[in-house]
């Protein structure tokens, strides 16, 4: 009698395992249309007063950044991207540069941060239906518009004992982002991914019309990315 209870046992419990491991397998065949993603990484302010680009003569600051992604097909998504980027000054302008920036009245320095929120669709290289058909290697880019706010603190020259102003402004920008990812797993990608956020003005820095095109920031990060819950309809 103990025997047949042991085995009836043993049977309830293997089947039990067996739905719970089919249950698991139908949950991960379902697709996952739903992206985060966390990244990091260096970047740089192309700015007036930013340095000499041609030289490499500038500074590198690091930026963050987070975001989400809505599969929409199997190529396309939408994608809603927020963060921060520091920014500064930096190089050694020459003596004819900052003689025009002490007539214009411009800042000889600006440090601070820039916040930035931006949502643009997306393209794979590489189509997938399903999260767990896509392939080892993918690359993905898009261009889209978003608003940034900065918020600098600025100085007329390069007086170790001026006080420096502390200078705010909000405005618009195209993003432009393309990536390399590499799938880690069912779920999960590493990508490198590069951005250039194009605004639509001069004055980031305070100091207008030295460079040929607006302020831009650039950046560089390690992006990690995780494949969410299925689509809300299912």
């Amino acid at each position: 009698m103990l025997k047949k209870i042991k085995l009836s046992a043993f049977i309830l419990f293997l089947f039990a395992g067996m739905q719970l491991s089919a249950q698991s397998f139908y949950k991960e065949m379902q697709s996952k249309d739903n992206i985060i993603s966390i990244g990091i990484g260096p970047s740089f302010a192309y700015l007036d007063n930013g340095g000499q680009y041609r030289d490499y003569n500038f500074e590198l600051k690091p930026s963050i950044s987070a975001s989400f992604s809505k599969r929409l097909t199997d190529r396309f998504e939408i994608k809603a991207t927020g963060g921060v980027q520091w920014i500064t000054s930096g190089g050694n302008p020459s003596t004819t540069a900052t003689n025009i920036w002490k007539a214009n009245n411009s800042s000889f320095t600006a440090i601070g941060s820039v916040y930035y929120f931006d949502v643009m669709p997306s393209m794979y290289l590489v189509p997938f239906g399903n999260h767990m058909n896509r392939s080892l290697f993918n690359f993905y880019g898009g261009f889209g518009l978003g608003v940034m706010h900065s918020s600098t603190e600025q100085t007329k020259s390069f007086n170790s004992e001026e006080k420096p102003g502390r200078e705010k402004i909000t405005t618009g920008y195209v993003p432009i982002r393309v990536g390399l990812s590499y799938s880690l797993g069912p779920l999960s990608d590493i990508a490198l991914e590069g951005s250039m956020l194009a605004s639509f003005t001069d004055n980031l820095d305070g100091n207008v019309g030295v460079n040929k095109y607006s302020d831009h920031l650039v950046q560089g990060q390690i992006v990690f990315r995780r494949y969410l819950f299925s689509t809300f309809d299912r």
